[in-house]
């Protein structure tokens, strides 16, 4: 013997609010196309992937290799202004070392220049969370309740500007390339601004909004390793100035890297560096600060 259940349907009875309407749709009854697989079609299928992705791959390295590049490590060069820092109460004094090097071959096309630091541990956890995006934006927060702390305050209460570990321990060595000829030096003219993204400087960064920008930091002070204040960064440019300075934006970008490099500048292309650094000597004249 055997057990059947049935479960009738009645005429007008309402329908599960989960089954789906009978659309071709939404019972996947749409036309498709269904290729028909065989050796032919998925081995030419598979040559032509690898033919492109070789062709990219090549590409790639032409223009790697096209890429000149100069490494040029001052850290032992300057040795007597690092001794000079390992004294904390020297952080503010000023030293200057100077490095020569020679270019055997000429440079053409655009030249960016990069500052590199090695086990500069910027991924470390607290570190990262170490700044006021509200604050970076212009807004009048109250960076007490923020993760800036211990770089929040002063003990007289002054709040920092910007404020956080990151801010605070900003790259500030000044560096300056010259050109040696027979008779003098000619300054090689660099880029400060143009060096951050875009989205950078006109959407994640902006200044408090004043009259001018001394007054709209009005109230603050400097973080304690900075040597002047947030609106005196780029004194010749006001555009570059405040919280939308360059150098503050690329440096805010964090790595995930201990052993990384930042934009610095960017050879302006004129004059006798119209078409790039000619062949010949040069210095870099370092303000070294860390």
């Amino acid at each position: 013997m055997k057990n059947k259940t049935s479960f009738p349907s009645q005429e007008g009875e309402a329908r599960p609010s989960r089954c789906p309407d009978n659309s071709a749709f939404k019972q996947q009854k749409l036309p498709a196309w269904k290729p028909q697989l065989n050796i032919a079609t998925v081995l030419s299928s598979f040559f032509l992937s690898g033919a492109f992705c070789l062709s990219v791959g090549i590409c790639l390295i032409l223009a790697a290799n096209s890429v000149r590049e100069i490494q040029i490590d001052y850290s032992d060069k300057c040795s007597d202004c690092s001794k000079l820092r390992e004294n904390s109460s020297n952080w503010n004094k000023e030293c200057h070392c100077s490095i020569n090097f020679t270019l055997k071959e000429d440079i053409l096309g655009d030249v960016f220049m990069y500052y590199g630091l090695q086990n500069f541990y910027q991924n470390h956890r607290r570190y990262v969370i170490s700044r006021s995006d509200a604050q970076l934006l212009g807004r009048d927060v109250n960076i007490q309740k923020s993760y800036c702390t211990p770089f929040t305050t002063y003990q007289n209460g002054t709040p920092m500007a910007p404020c956080g570990a990151i801010a605070n321990s900003i790259f500030n060595d000044t560096i300056d390339l010259f050109y040696n000829l027979k008779t003098s030096a000619i300054q090689v003219p660099l880029l400060k601004t143009g060096n951050s993204w875009w989205t950078d400087k006109n959407v994640k960064f902006r200044n408090p909004k004043s009259n001018n920008l001394s007054s709209a930091f009005a109230g603050t002070a400097r973080p304690p390793y900075w040597q002047k204040p947030v609106y005196m960064l780029d004194e010749e440019d006001e555009k570059n100035n405040g919280y939308i300075n360059d150098d503050l934006i690329v440096w805010m970008r964090v790595s995930a890297f201990a052993t990384f490099r930042n934009l610095y500048r960017r050879v302006q292309r004129i004059r006798q560096f119209a078409d790039g650094l000619p062949a010949g000597n040069y210095t870099f004249r370092i303000s070294y600060s860390i």
